[in-house]
């Protein structure tokens, strides 16, 4: 029996516990995330708080659950957003090809000349800084390169010899798409979406930590983080404990999903 590689085992391992503690925040946390306790303000981790509380007597263990769920819901959300309308807009302009390509490739270019966070910042400045006006933003802001790698993947496919026997065979145009080209998509798509699930949950972070991302006293760990500053020299673990799952699910994604690239990537089959 194959052993599956080392990335994709600690990769699969960080991802299925952030899932789990996520799933399981849903119904039971240690102590209630929002409920104040002032005589226990600041104190630090022991038998009762594992990993101390905040400025507020808040329980930090409770907190970091309950913004795991917040994280992996903002970030699926995101994700299926943004490869859902790039998926779309590719498969159209690459298929479509002439000035309807070029128009939208333009467009979608202009796009990307932005940096996603810079983009999700002007847009949240008109949709409202809230959850799903962090999903929407972020969606809009990385569905170009979505639409970008699909495009790639049906301009190589779209002269083949099974999409000239479709059209033969007198199959639609939106059938030989849906059928025959959108399959073949797949495996960049599922690579990407793995690499993007990092990228908006480090985007959330940061809008979070900038004041722009959900609104407390709801918690996430960017604005964990963030509350942390002014208490950052009295109760260190107010710092530590919200960056430490940020950079372990950063860690998991990216071991993940190089795991993914060897797997799917044709180009890397047989590689070391």
């Amino acid at each position: 029996m194959k052993l599956p590689a080392p990335n994709a085992l600690v990769g699969g391992t960080l991802i299925g516990f952030l899932g789990l503690v996520a799933a399981v925040s849903a119904l039971w946390t240690p102590y209630d995330p929002l409920r104040l306790s002032f005589r226990a303000k600041l104190a630090a981790p022991s038998a009762m708080h594992w990993l101390g509380t905040d400025e507020f007597g808040r329980d930090v263990l409770s907190r970091l659950m309950a913004g795991a769920a917040t994280s992996v819901w903002i970030s699926l959300l995101t994700v299926a957003l943004a490869v859902s309308l790039g998926t779309m807009i590719g498969l159209f302009s690459g298929y479509v090809r002439g000035w309807v390509d070029r128009t939208i490739m333009a467009f979608n270019d202009a796009l990307l000349a932005f940096p996603g966070i810079l983009l999700a910042l002007g847009l949240l400045a008109v949709v409202g800084a809230n959850k799903y006006g962090i999903i929407l933003a972020l969606g809009i802001a990385y569905a170009p390169s979505v639409a970008r790698i699909v495009r790639g993947t049906v301009l190589s496919l779209r002269e083949r010899e099974f999409i000239s026997a479709s059209r033969v065979m007198g199959n639609s145009e939106a059938f030989t798409m849906a059928r025959h080209i959108l399959p073949n998509c797949i495996a960049p798509l599922t690579v990407l979406a793995t690499s993007m699930f990092g990228w908006v949950l480090l985007a959330e972070s940061s809008l979070s930590f900038l004041g722009l991302g959900v609104p407390p006293p709801a918690p996430t760990w960017g604005n964990m983080l963030a509350g942390s500053r002014p208490y950052i020299g009295q109760a260190v673990w107010l710092g530590i404990f919200p960056g430490l799952c940020i950079s372990l699910t950063l860690l998991g994604i990216n071991l993940l999903g190089d795991a993914l690239r060897d797997k799917l990537d044709p180009r890397m089959r047989g590689a070391r």
